[in-house]
């Protein structure tokens, strides 16, 4: 590896940038593909470097696919930072769903000022996070690879988070609460100044329709649903 494609590729892993390796097996050369940018000993063309980002959406490394008349065999390293879940509101639910979002890649943050719910004990081995929600989300700051959960059913702290979450490049947005709840709670965001398009985002009711009823059930719902969101497929997500 050339010394300018490492010390590019050092440097995208401690700012935290998605960015895929493209090796051409044959010669040996490699080339960096950044969402918005490429660098590196060969240009791609159009419909291979779709195919490169494709898969850096993705997470998924592996050898290109061949095109017709295309005798180059490239082999794709996916490096993306962790996916990350931020869950507003330490309660029975978010007990439930954080073991789930690790057990499918996540890092989960548990944000919520109650310490008597945003415990160790509570949650072993999570992050927790007490600050107010709003203020929670403004460091940690949000992109295209997090999702974020409102739990809470307190308007004071979901309100401010949902507000942040919505401004956010957040791929995900979801609230818990009926459908009723739901719509007050919309009409509460456009009155502070959210745009329909923006309150349109969240995924309210929270989760899949799969009749879940207990703590658990309700993770396994909305954690299909962030699924679902993530990997772009063609479902009722």
């Amino acid at each position: 590896m050339k010394r300018d494609i490492l010390e590019r590729l050092l440097a995208a892993k401690t700012a935290g940038t998605p960015v895929a390796l493209v090796t051409d097996l044959a010669t040996g050369l490699q080339t960096l593909v950044f969402h918005d940018a490429v660098h590196g000993a060969f240009s791609l063309e159009e419909p291979r470097l779709e195919e490169v980002r494709c898969r850096l959406r993705q997470d998924r490394s592996g050898m290109m696919e061949d095109m017709a008349g295309d005798e180059d065999r490239l082999f794709v390293q996916v490096n993306n930072p962790p996916m990350r879940l931020f869950v507003v509101g330490a309660v029975h639910i978010a007990q439930a769903l954080a073991p789930v979002a690790r057990l499918t890649g996540y890092d989960v943050t548990v944000i919520d000022p109650r310490t008597a719910f945003a415990s160790a004990e509570r949650f072993p081995g999570v992050t927790l996070n007490t600050d107010w929600p709003d203020e929670a989300l403004a460091a940690l700051k949000p992109d295209g690879r997090t999702a974020v959960v409102v739990l809470t059913h307190d308007p004071k702290l979901d309100d401010p988070a949902l507000v942040a979450a919505l401004r956010s490049p957040a791929f995900y947005v979801g609230a818990l609460g009926s459908k009723r709840t739901h719509a007050k709670r919309l009409d509460r965001l456009r009155d502070m100044g959210l745009s329909e398009a923006e309150v349109m985002r969240i995924r309210g009711p929270v989760g899949l329709s799969i009749g879940a009823v207990t703590p658990p059930e309700i993770a396994l719902s909305i954690m299909a649903q962030i699924t679902c969101a993530r990997r772009g497929e063609r479902h009722p997500c």
